[in-house]
């Protein structure tokens, strides 16, 4: 009897043992579970946090390119027709004007938007240059060396050295100044200007003011060189 009693606890001890035994795994799969649903839980979170961190990052640049596109402004000018009264040198700076106002940087581009507004006699040169030689105008400095010389009087280039000697800044900015004289002493084929006449000739003309000041107390080699420093 004693026998039977004493199996029948040591039975209860091993059951209870391994009762004990499953409770805690069921207790460990449970915990794992809870982490396991909390871990994906983080992971959904920080998954939604970058994707808005991204999506504000792409407005934000989107916003930026939109801001800094540069704005253009269309500029009508004048036809040129290569008429005498026609000032060819007028007709350039009112080019010039227009392709920077449009933001034209193309070379191509800036040729003809100089071609459209030709017209007479001057609207059909340009074409049936083209005609014989695709090529005929490589820039668009070209194309106006090419125009000068074709619609021109021969006196023309005497009127551009005396108006180049004879040039001020006035109430232009630099730049402009600086361009009108770069165009006239390109129109200056024969009998060239010196570089250091064109120094002088930009100097003086300058307006009064530090810069002037500065430049007169440097030892300049070039034109280019007087107008990126004043500028």
């Amino acid at each position: 009897m004693q026998e039977a009693l004493k199996r029948d606890a040591q039975h209860a001890t091993i059951a209870k043992l391994i009762q004990n035994d499953l409770d805690a795994e069921r207790e460990k799969v449970a915990l794992l579970h809870q982490q396991g649903s909390q871990q994906a839980e983080l992971l959904r979170e920080q998954g939604a946090q970058q994707f808005e961190l991204l999506r504000q990052q792409q407005a934000a640049a989107g916003g930026s390119m939109y801001s800094r596109r540069p704005e253009t402004l269309k500029i009508d000018i004048s036809k040129y027709r290569g008429v005498e009264e026609d000032s060819l040198l007028g007709w350039f700076g009112e080019s010039d004007d227009a392709i920077r106002a449009r933001r034209i940087d193309d070379g191509d581009m800036q040729i003809a938007f100089a071609q459209s507004n030709l017209a007479g006699r001057a609207k059909t040169w340009a074409p049936r240059l083209q005609l014989h030689d695709p090529y005929a105008f490589g820039s668009l400095e070209v194309f106006k060396s090419r125009l000068r010389q074709t619609f021109e009087s021969p006196r023309a280039e005497f009127i551009d050295r005396t108006e180049l000697l004879k040039l001020k800044q006035g109430k232009r900015d630099v730049h402009a100044y600086a361009q009108h004289i770069r165009h006239l002493t390109s129109c200056i084929s024969s009998n060239t200007v010196d570089e250091h006449t064109l120094i002088s000739v930009f100097m003086q003309g300058l307006a009064d003011g530090p810069v002037k000041t500065h430049l007169f107390r440097l030892e300049l080699d070039s034109l280019e060189q007087a107008i990126y420093i004043a500028e």
